[in-house]
């Protein structure tokens, strides 16, 4: 007989894993206050610090013109882009895209999950593959049962599992896509994005490139680690979600006219919901125009990174990856809570992630640094997360 939902959520209760949601109040800047305690946020997306940053905010607002108050800072769109509810921002951030990136096209979604479970579905069926890195994040995997083509994974960052996949299965089928992250979410690790070009074309693929955790951050003028791995115009199919470093909400695809054209016609997930607001658009057109000058603060958390990456091995802490995306891995569920707590207790926002989201036996810390930190706020972090965890240790 199957489980009730209060036995489901009894059982995650008993094994760490059950999540609730708490929010938090008087943001400013890196800084949060939860439980009435003013805490340094790191478990927060905003690479770049821009979400906390008020006076980047004041400066679009400054812009707001009664002429043109509804055309570009509207509040609700009311209806699909395909009906009424498309805005000439839309296509000037469109326009944006493409033309920084030199791709021909770029469409809009209104997330970067709308984007993964739509693109694939309506791209790729019966007659196609696509094969996925194991841990490409949720999106992209419910993309893939959603479509009607055979899908494989291949272990994270093993091209040479990769490769024995296109072997054994390339010749069956008419279209083959390989899908991946650049900067993966949970470790902090970067694909070889010049390895993947090189498969896709010995083997007539497609790449499929998902920019999330890199978007703002990596490459030059921020564009993602297909611009600093230099592979720019070797990808098929792009992805960029404006959620995360842009300070935002929505997505966008770069690609060729056809595959935009096809996508607005058989796209699910940018067809059949209301599109974002005027507002958004015009929001991420500024934020996208305005990261690709921020090297000064890319360069910053380069430093971060590196200060905070050498601290935490100096204090025997188990950690990889070589990005923003700081891992530290505890291991078992409940003892990741209960350091959590130690940690928030301590003065920083410190999350435990577990299970599903990451593998069993691989509870962790996910620290992610802000452009917006300074080193102050961070020296003291590694000591104390060895604290912690020595105490529950011998506690």
């Amino acid at each position: 007989m199957k489980e009730d939902y209060g036995e489901v959520l009894a059982n995650l209760a008993k094994t760490g894993r059950l999540r609730e949601l708490n929010p938090l109040t008087n943001r400013a800047g890196c800084w949060v206050k939860r439980d009435g305690r003013t805490l340094l946020n790191l478990s927060s997306n905003d690479y770049l610090g821009l979400a906390g940053n008020k006076d980047f905010h004041a400066r679009f607002y400054n812009g707001l013109k009664g002429a043109d108050l509804l055309d570009r800072y509207g509040l609700g769109s009311a209806s699909s882009r395909l009906l009424s509810g498309d805005c000439e921002p839309l296509h000037e951030l469109e326009n944006a895209l493409k033309v920084a990136y030199g791709f021909p096209s770029a469409l809009f979604y209104n997330s970067g999950y709308h984007a993964n479970i739509g693109i694939l579905p309506a791209l790729f069926d019966k007659r196609d593959i696509i094969i996925s890195d194991k841990l490409n994040h949720a999106s992209i995997h419910d993309g893939m049962r959603l479509s009607l083509a055979a899908h494989k994974r291949y272990r994270h960052l093993d091209y040479d599992h990769l490769e024995s996949i296109l072997v054994q299965n390339r010749p069956k089928y008419e279209r083959a896509v390989i899908v991946s992250e650049s900067v993966f979410s949970m470790d902090g690790d970067v694909a070889d994005l010049q390895e993947l070009v090189r498969l896709k074309e010995r083997y007539n693929c497609l790449l499929y490139i998902d920019e999330a955790h890199a978007l703002g951050v990596s490459g030059p003028k921020g564009l993602g680690e297909a611009e600093a791995q230099l592979v720019l115009e070797k990808i098929d199919i792009l992805v960029g979600p404006f959620g995360k470093a842009c300070a935002s909400i929505g997505s966008f695809v770069l690609c060729t006219d056809e595959i935009r054209s096809f996508l607005v016609n058989h796209c699910r997930s940018m067809i059949f919901t209301t599109a974002l607001p005027p507002i958004i658009a015009s929001w991420n057109l500024f934020v996208f125009k305005s990261i690709l000058e921020m090297a000064d603060k890319r360069q910053h958390l380069k430093s971060l990174i590196e200060n905070l990456r050498h601290e935490l091995v100096a204090n025997g802490l188990h950690t990889y990856g070589s990005t923003n995306i700081v891992p530290v891995v505890i291991g078992g569920n409940q003892l990741a809570v209960d350091a959590a707590g130690m940690m928030q207790d301590e003065g920083f926002l410190v999350l435990p992630v577990r299970p599903p989201t990451v593998p069993e036996g691989t509870a962790r810390f996910r620290l992610s640094l802000t452009a917006d930190m300074s080193w102050s706020d961070l020296a003291p972090l590694a000591s104390k997360i060895a604290r912690c965890l020595n105490s529950l240790a011998t506690g």
